[in-house]
């Protein structure tokens, strides 16, 4: 949130960096190691402390030393250069932290995470099978069936166990699938970071053309259904549709790359891929307590939608937050879901 006279004053001013910046290393001795520290996010880049939590509770090593209490956290409802778009709030925020203030991660001793409570629904125990990155859940009915691949989000840190094909809320979706009569298909991809697009739509694909071959499967009657930051993902298939692909389906979405991913110049922007998407149906479940940036990816997608007379089935999850299947579940959550899986199942022609 620059103004253009805070845009002007930054670039008048703007200096090279010393060029030792670049070519001397820093020297991690550690003598700060045991010194208080605190970290201000700026939420319109994307940064949260709901996000580092996120991060603190997949069990990601690479962050554990930030629920130390020595570790404090402040949010600033702002973008980039906050000294200049909001200058009177970083200053009672600083003055804050030089006090001993802020927030403090919560490991939450003896709580599972949010991500591995248990699925809203009781579902039915269906047969299961595992083979390299996918797990089918399969219908009892014979014959071939229509397929759901659920595509997690991410990122995910490589390492971090249980995977996402074993989280509650993907193997509850596939087994309340399989109950209905189609296969429920969870897919291990290699979204580790942010970098990590391109091969985790390759494994996707790859996943999607394994089941298809599987004579279980009917292989004109399959959806994709994209949860969270996976849901860029589905810009590919939006762009071009294969004609057995009879719907994509998208639960609380990133449906742009945020701010402070650095990916401006990439293909991954499901926006842009309703140019050439033709009609192919699209469900989306949207949650109303979602975080900011990320509503504004959905509404950003919907607009263009709306812009090119696309239809965009639109599923309101009242009260619900980011990942409402494990972390909050009501029954408004639960209505939510039922209406999701109804009509991709429907697409199907389930």
């Amino acid at each position: 949130g620059l103004s253009d006279e805070a845009l002007a004053r930054l670039t008048r001013l703007a200096a090279p960096h010393p060029a030792g910046t670049l070519t001397q290393p820093l020297r991690l001795t550690g003598a700060a190691g045991a010194l208080p520290a605190t970290g201000i996010l700026c939420t319109h880049n994307g940064s949260s402390i709901a996000t580092v939590e996120a991060f603190v509770g997949l069990g990601d090593p690479r962050v554990q030393a930030l629920v130390e209490r020595r570790v404090t956290f402040f949010e600033l409802h702002t973008g980039h250069w906050p000294m200049l778009s909001a200058p009177a709030e970083l200053c009672a925020v600083l003055l804050e932290a030089a006090a001993g203030g802020g927030h403090l991660l919560d490991p939450a001793a003896g709580e599972r995470p949010a991500h591995l409570r248990p699925f809203l629904l009781d579902v039915p125990e269906q047969p299961r099978e595992r083979a390299e990155n996918i797990d089918l859940h399969l219908p009892r009915a014979q014959g071939p069936r229509p397929a759901v691949v659920f595509v997690h989000g991410g990122p995910v840190p490589a390492g971090v166990s249980p995977t996402p094909r074993d989280w509650p809320a993907f193997t509850g979706y596939g087994q309340y699938v399989a109950g209905l009569g189609a296969v429920g298909v969870t897919v291990d991809h290699r979204l580790h970071d942010i970098t990590g697009y391109e091969q985790a739509a390759g494994d996707v694909a790859a996943a999607v053309e394994r089941v298809r071959a599987d004579p279980r499967v009917d292989e004109d009657r399959i959806a994709l259904w994209f949860f969270s930051a996976g849901a860029l993902i589905a810009a590919d298939w939006i762009a071009a549709p294969p004609p057995w692909l009879r719907c994509v389906a998208a639960s609380y979405p990133v449906l742009a790359p945020l701010a402070n991913w650095g990916l401006s110049d990439t293909r991954f922007r499901p926006a842009d891929a309703l140019r050439t998407g033709g009609a192919l149906p699209i469900v989306l479940t949207r949650v109303e307590h979602e975080r900011v940036e990320i509503a504004a990816t959905v509404q950003e997608f919907l607009t263009a939608a709306a812009a090119r007379r696309r239809d965009i089935e639109v599923i309101d999850a009242p009260d619900a937050v980011h990942g409402f299947e494990t972390a909050d579940p009501t029954e408004e959550a639960r209505q939510a879901v039922h209406a999701a899986v109804r009509s991709v199942l429907t697409h199907l022609g389930n």
